[in-house]
């Protein structure tokens, strides 16, 4: 079941990095070097109670002029309505209301999405209250109020939030096809891709990068098995900056893999591997989706009897973080290969969803430990107790141990290649967690 989004929009200065940092809590602030962590924080997922979602923030805005500030935040307006289930406007009780707060809580209201409007900067209720009122102007409901700084208001405004997500998402529970999520940059092909598997041109194709509007969930039937393609929301923009189309790409992926089984990372066979190929997959590799990367335009490369081998060395090197996944290089424009595309769906939805039984499973790893000792450090030798599969989607695996610090990256990076070989696992992530236990307590 997917997470619900909810989207933060504003003008400049209002607060919206504090309050996204308040409620990402200090998770976000660190910088990892993974591939997807990125560092100008545009999502973050976030706990409330007993609710889970991903918080979006829709973009920083520049202050050029009124006339900029205003298109850049009905534009991150637009990227809110498409993308989130709940939207919160946030607002500054000292610098007042003001036009451009009008003329998007106008855009917002038509959008018939639940808007919550947050009044920021209220670090005293007793003295700002009274102009806390004046945001009832913008008609859209009852303003809260809050201060992001001082952490103070957070719980109601959250109540708030969390008060439209739907209580038990039973459509999507009832609906076991495959769903399947297109991503990438802008214009590598997923809409044309969409449109050859679909057989018809359901997604607007344009040269344009940017050009599909909003997630498009198209129902596409193989040898009789029904699958949900997933393509990702676009927003139309005339010479936009290189950074704003990345971001938003960026936000678009996590919206449409929070939802689906399978992810295909399209690329530009033409372009190659890029940086942000690495951010969008690295969204897919953290939240544990199966993963194919589609090499699309492979008709207009030049081709000897190395390219293929060239190409995925440069994919597997760029993509070093996740070596498991499946690589098919493909036309979306001619339909070269695309009939594999879905056997390799198939299997990897089954390896995303593989259980290993505790009595094999442990039998790899005695034998993986026989073979390579494991590390020690000041005489003291890592014990590996005992494994068991706790998870799928994706599987995950406890390993007890009796001391967690001897348990080095490098060897659970060696078990994991053991229990690879063994038991496949291709185009899924594996996740690991190391438990310590008392020797004597088996």
């Amino acid at each position: 079941m997917s997470k619900p989004v909810v989207a933060v929009v504003g003008r400049p200065n209002v607060g919206k990095s504090t309050l996204f940092n308040a409620l990402a809590g200090e998770r976000i602030s660190i910088v990892k070097d993974t591939p997807g962590v990125t560092r100008d924080r545009i999502y973050a997922d976030v706990s409330w109670l007993n609710h889970q979602f991903t918080l979006i923030d829709t973009g920083g805005i520049e202050p050029d002029s009124k006339d900029v500030i205003l298109s850049q935040m009905r534009e991150q307006a637009e990227i809110a309505i498409a993308t989130a289930d709940v939207i919160m406007f946030l607002t500054d009780v000292r610098q007042g209301l003001q036009d451009a707060d009008s003329k998007v809580a106008d855009m917002l209201r038509r959008s018939g999405k639940p808007v919550i409007l947050v009044v920021n900067k209220v670090d005293s209720f007793e003295k700002y209250m009274p102009d806390v009122y004046e945001f009832y102007n913008l008609g859209i409901g009852d303003p809260v109020p809050v201060s992001a700084a001082s952490m103070l208001g957070l719980g109601d405004m959250l109540d708030e939030v969390v008060k439209y997500f739907p209580e038990h998402e039973q459509e999507e529970e009832e609906d076991d096809r495959p769903k399947v999520a297109i991503i990438g940059k802008p214009n590598v092909g997923k809409s044309s891709l969409i449109n050859k598997l679909a057989k018809e041109d359901r997604v607007i194709v344009s040269d344009i990068a940017g050009t599909t509007r909003d997630a498009i969930d198209t129902d596409i039937k193989f040898n009789g098995k029904e699958y949900v393609f997933i393509d990702t929301a676009g927003l139309r923009r005339k010479n936009k900056i290189k950074e704003e189309i990345e971001r938003y790409s960026i936000i678009r992926a996590v919206t449409a893999v929070e939802r689906a089984d399978v992810c295909i990372i399209v690329i530009d066979a033409r372009e190659g591997v890029t940086e942000q190929d690495a951010k969008i997959a690295g969204i897919a590799h953290e939240r544990g989706k199966g993963i194919i990367i589609a090499v699309n335009k492979w008709d207009a490369i030049e081709k000897d009897d190395k390219t293929i081998y060239r190409h995925t060395e440069k994919i597997r090197q760029i993509l070093s973080f996740m070596p498991y996944a499946e690589i098919l290089f493909i036309s979306a424009k001619s339909g070269q290969r695309l009939h594999k595309l879905f056997e390799m769906i198939d299997v990897v939805i089954e390896n995303n969803s593989m259980r290993v039984a505790t009595g094999v499973l442990n039998e790899i790893v005695a034998e993986a430990v026989a073979m390579q000792q494991p590390p020690s450090d000041k005489g003291k030798r890592l014990k590996i107790y005992y494994t068991t599969q706790v998870a799928v989607k994706p599987p995950t695996f406890v390993i007890f141990v009796n001391d967690k610090e001897l348990m080095h990256f490098s060897y659970t990076r060696y078990l994991e290649n053991r229990i690879r070989e063994t038991f496949g696992f291709k185009g899924t992530a594996l996740r690991f967690i190391i438990r310590e236990r008392k020797e004597g307590k088996e």
